[in-house]
């Protein structure tokens, strides 16, 4: 499953480079250029990772992750600043960042920070859950297993399984399921995924996922 990097940042060529270079790497990036556009991208899109300018229009940084963060959203954060005193880091922190990244700096540099935080923000995620009754999930193989033998699922229900299981006990609204699911040329339809749940359920049992009335799902985790 691709994942997906929100960058906030006004210098539009700076921004334009990240994204090019992110998605050579196999990411896929939704560009903000102010701090408003970046909380609707935050409330539209599924999200794995965020990229952060300091200084941007309308919200900055600091008060945007504040403000993400005070509504339940864990999504690992790197600045991306010119800010450099000690009381700048600080803030970025205190406001819930992950890691800090200074201008200017070289995008190798930001690509390791990037794929260090995402390994570690997947923590247990990345070799084997238990489900429990003998069930597992693979997260290399992207298996459903019992015991030994494989529990087949097509290819959406696999995704939206891992999907589950990296976001355990959080809503996940339909269009953020949406975004993580169906490609850009495909048209997400309602009708598949419910039909998706139900062999999860089936596969997985019922009381594993939750439905939140026309909202979306919350897998539900011991």
């Amino acid at each position: 499953m691709t994942q997906t990097v929100l960058l906030l940042e006004d210098d539009v060529q700076l921004s334009d480079t990240v994204k090019r270079f992110l998605e050579l790497k196999g990411y896929t990036v939704w560009c903000a250029y102010d701090g408003l556009q970046a909380q609707d991208i935050m409330y539209e899109k599924h999200i794995d990772l965020m990229l952060l300018d300091v200084k941007v229009p309308h919200l900055n940084g600091f008060e945007f992750l504040k403000n993400t963060r005070v509504q339940g959203n864990t999504t690992p954060a790197i600045f991306i600043t010119s800010l450099n005193s000690v009381e700048n880091v600080t803030e970025g922190f205190d406001s819930g960042c992950d890691d800090y990244i200074r201008k200017p700096f070289a995008l190798k540099e930001l690509l390791v920070r990037v794929e260090s935080l995402l390994k570690r923000s997947y923590g247990s995620y990345e070799e084997r859950i238990e489900l429990g009754n003998e069930l597992w999930f693979d997260t290399k193989s992207m298996l459903l297993m019992r015991g030994s033998q494989r529990v087949p699922l097509k290819t959406k229900e696999v995704k939206l399984l891992a999907l589950f299981l990296q976001y355990p006990n959080e809503l996940m609204e339909y269009e953020k399921i949406f975004e993580a699911l169906w490609e850009y040329e495909e048209a997400p339809s309602s009708g598949s995924l419910r039909a998706y749940i139900k062999t999860l359920r089936a596969s997985i049992g019922k009381e594993k996922i939750e439905t939140v009335k026309n909202i979306g799902y919350r897998f539900v985790a011991e």
